[in-house]
């Protein structure tokens, strides 16, 4: 019996060894220990130069510096049942002006038996082996999660700068891969300003293969969207954490010229514009409408033959454009006035002029003309100040204004008087000592697959209240999933208050405070399945005003 007992211990003890030998160590490459490696790689990062190996290992300072490790780890057993664990996690679909793709969970607190041989490693051999190499002190935070990019996701150029991160780490877990399938690690340089400039390095992804960067005031990168339809770009990333590099005081732009309207006369509303919109009846139920919303949608806005001159013109004619930038805040065509097409530079004249002007404030209840009515409240002091004004008197009339004898504009007390001068607009009228002048800004953009805008801390436009304009043209057929819908959201938060989506013929008007943020969706590849009928297939244009009182 004792002798049978001890044939079954062995037996039971055989079967316990093979079961170990299946569950493979993660062991980092032989080739990081060679001493000629590391030292060569250290030589290299410290004196910013270039060091690659025939092993698989290559260490580039431009733009900034870099390495990619192939074959980081020993055993492709382990490898595969790593995969299989991450693809098993629950994702979260993430989506704001900057990114688009599925991430995990916190990886710190999985208990996978080859999620945790993957952290140890990292978070002991990997860093030491970092601090080793690039003479830095590595503290023990690490922050670490798994990410899928699949058809159409898509991470926008950043710097990936936050307090405590000092090296960026991706190794990637991808099927076989080409740089058309897109999800590249693209790196741009950067100008005197620390901007970034343009794409001058992509590093497509590889099985097994491990890029780390330093993370700086010029780290500007991107995950380029994902072409291909049947491939999943599996990675897991996250950041060492050390002292941080001096930062230079952040660069901000210039801001844009902001001018009064354009002197004009009324006729051109009634040239250009739908007569439904300058009903004085239907222009009290659409501020009705937007005092209670701060947002409107206005269809078919102008008359259809002006609109499709304007349309025609806009992708018929060979116009100049230009590219907006930097990448981190902005991408899209922008033409200046000057050299537009005559009924596109009257487009433009029109959403600039002054009985425009007045008539954005027939639709909002904001004053962006002096003949505008303000609040009940600014319209009671208005009337006390004039009945303490003695010998006061003020002429108007809907069709002419007497200035009995003054200058333009002026009564006998020197006061600027609101006269009605648009004789088919009816406006209230108000008196004021000072008043402000508003302003606005214009553009015409030209959006297409890859363009988008992005929040960001140092845009000026976003710190002061104002009157949103968009007009959409060549966007016939245009879906949602292609992305260039205008989203606003509150600041700090990702949830959207508000999408515009690019509608013919459609002006869109949003007011906005301090807190309120906007940006332009990334265009993706859906939109190259557009009908060929639409030439040029995945663009359209939008006239986008900023108005100020």
């Amino acid at each position: 019996m004792s002798s049978k007992r001890r044939q079954r211990d062995a037996e039971t003890q055989g079967r316990g060894k093979k079961k170990e030998k299946r569950e493979e160590p993660a062991e980092m490459s032989r080739l990081l220990q060679d001493a000629g490696v590391k030292g060569g790689l250290r030589a290299a990062w410290s004196g910013g130069q270039r060091f690659t190996h025939e092993g698989g290992v290559e260490l580039d300072t431009h733009p900034f510096p870099h390495c990619v490790l192939n074959n980081f780890l020993q055993s492709q057993t382990f490898l595969q049942e790593l995969q299989r664990e991450l693809l098993e996690l629950n994702f979260h679909q993430k989506s704001n002006d900057l990114y688009k793709f599925q991430q995990s969970d916190d990886l710190k607190t999985k208990r996978e038996s080859h999620i945790a041989a993957l952290r140890s490693v990292l978070f002991q051999r990997f860093r030491s082996w970092l601090s080793e190499v690039l003479q830095l002190e590595l503290e023990d935070t690490v922050d670490i999660s798994c990410a899928k990019y699949e058809y159409t996701d898509v991470l926008l150029c950043h710097d990936d700068e936050l307090e405590g991160r000092r090296i960026a780490f991706i190794l990637y877990l991808v099927p076989p891969w080409e740089q058309s399938d897109g999800g590249t690690l693209d790196l741009y340089s950067t100008d005197k300003n620390y901007q970034p400039e343009k794409i001058v390095k992509s590093l497509v992804p590889s099985w097994n293969t491990l890029v780390f960067f330093e993370v700086s005031p010029v780290s500007f990168h991107q995950v380029s969207e994902v072409i291909s339809e049947d491939k999943c770009r599996l990675s897991v990333s996250g950041w060492f954490h050390g002292r941080s590099l001096e930062r230079p005081p952040r660069y901000t732009e210039p801001t844009l010229p902001r001018s009064p309207h354009r002197p004009h006369e009324e006729q051109l509303l009634y040239d250009w514009i739908n007569p439904v919109y300058l009903d004085m009846a239907y222009q009290a139920q659409v501020q009705e409408e937007f005092e209670e919303s701060s947002e409107i949608l206005l269809k078919n806005f102008l008359q259809p033959e002006k609109f499709k001159m304007v349309n025609d013109a806009l992708r018929e004619t060979d116009i100049e454009w230009v590219r907006r930038g930097p990448p981190n805040k902005r991408c899209y065509g922008q033409a200046e006035e000057a050299g537009l097409p005559q009924c596109v530079r009257e487009c433009w004249e029109l959403l600039s002029s002054e009985p425009f002007f007045l008539l954005l404030s027939n639709f909002t209840g904001l004053k962006l003309h002096f003949l505008a009515s303000g609040s009940e409240e600014e319209e009671e002091e208005e009337k006390e100040k004039e009945e303490e004004e003695e010998g006061e008197t003020v002429g108007v009339s809907k069709a002419t204004a007497s200035t009995h004898g003054n200058p333009p504009g002026e009564n006998a007390m020197g006061f600027r008087v609101c006269v009605v001068v648009l004789s088919r607009l009816e406006v209230t009228v108000c008196v004021s000592a000072e008043p402000s002048v508003p302003l606005c800004l214009g553009e015409l953009r030209r959006w297409g697959h890859g363009d988008y805008t992005v929040v960001h801390d140092t845009d000026l436009h976003n710190a002061e209240f104002a009157l949103d304009l968009l007009f959409y043209c060549g966007c016939e057929d245009w879906q949602p999933e292609s992305g260039g819908f205008t989203s606003y959201i509150a600041n700090g938060e990702d949830e959207e208050l508000l999408t515009i989506n690019p509608e013919n013929n459609a002006l869109g008007l949003v007011y906005r405070d301090k807190e309120t943020l906007k940006f332009v969706k990334h265009i993706n590849h859906h939109s190259a399945g557009r009908p060929e009928s639409h030439t040029p297939a995945n663009v359209f244009y939008s006239f986008s005003f900023v108005y100020y009182e």
